[in-house]
């Protein structure tokens, strides 16, 4: 299992660990861990490093 942890730019703050799916909703980017808590956050993908497991969000 490939799990991922979301990160916010500029700052690299971290948005959620865990993660197992995110949903793109128009400006909004739904984040769900494993235990299925939902994290929604404005904003856009900025990158996905798939070997890394790292998501960057671009956040407003």
């Amino acid at each position: 299992m490939c799990l991922a942890t979301v990160y916010k730019e500029p700052d690299n703050t971290v948005v959620c660990k865990n993660v197992g799916r995110i949903d793109v909703d128009g400006e909004y980017v739904l984040i769900t861990d494993i235990m299925g808590e939902e994290t929604k956050v404005q904003g856009q993908i900025l990158s996905v490093d798939l070997v890394n497991s790292i998501v960057k969000l671009q956040c407003d």
